[in-house]
């Protein structure tokens, strides 16, 4: 089981990569390059957040608006696993800044699993789901005091079938903000 501890890790060298020298314009290749010289991050497709601006009545709003990527709050994860696919990681990059520019919004983080293995089992397989979202959000700028990770096992299915592509979508660790927990 030594592989679950390696894992982090490199998701943490991964992460702390990913922010290294800012980079402006474009690469050799023409693809855009963020410019984050200016402290505000722009992402194709995610409204504007910069550091400590609340975003108000808009911002609360993006979270319900079906084409804003914060209105997505599932992180999907493999059988047995709490390592984040990197399909997701833009998902959590928006959560994170809007996490930091809305300072009084709280987070709850609930990890959840299929109903393969013991209750044990998937309430600490939920633990660690639930754990590695809120590191990563905490890695990407958003405050710890914000976060809350707990674990619902496999106490609340999104799907009730037995079939693998059921059981997917049970694995899954939900972000929620408050007044939705």
């Amino acid at each position: 089981m030594r592989h679950h501890l390696v894992v982090p890790a490199l998701l943490l060298a991964l992460l702390a990569g990913c922010s290294s020298t800012p980079m402006s314009g474009s690469d050799q290749t023409g693809a855009s390059v963020e410019d984050r010289s200016s402290g505000t991050v722009q992402t194709p497709g995610v409204q504007t957040v910069t550091p400590g601006q609340g975003l108000g009545d808009a911002g609360i709003a993006a979270l319900k608006d079906p084409n804003n990527i914060l209105s997505k709050r599932s992180v999907l994860f493999d059988y047995d696993s709490f390592t984040i696919r990197d399909e997701f990681k833009p998902l959590i990059q928006a959560h994170a800044r809007f996490l930091q520019a809305n300072p009084s919004m709280k987070m709850l983080v609930q990890g959840n699993t299929d109903e393969r293995g013991s209750r044990e089992y998937n309430i600490a397989l939920g633990q660690k789901r639930s754990d590695a979202v809120k590191k990563a959000l905490q890695l990407l700028g958003a405050p710890e005091a914000q976060i809350e990770s707990v674990s619902l096992g496999e106490e609340k299915p999104r799907c009730v079938e037995a079939s693998e592509a059921c059981w997917a979508q049970n694995r899954r660790g939900d972000m929620l903000y408050s007044g939705e927990f």
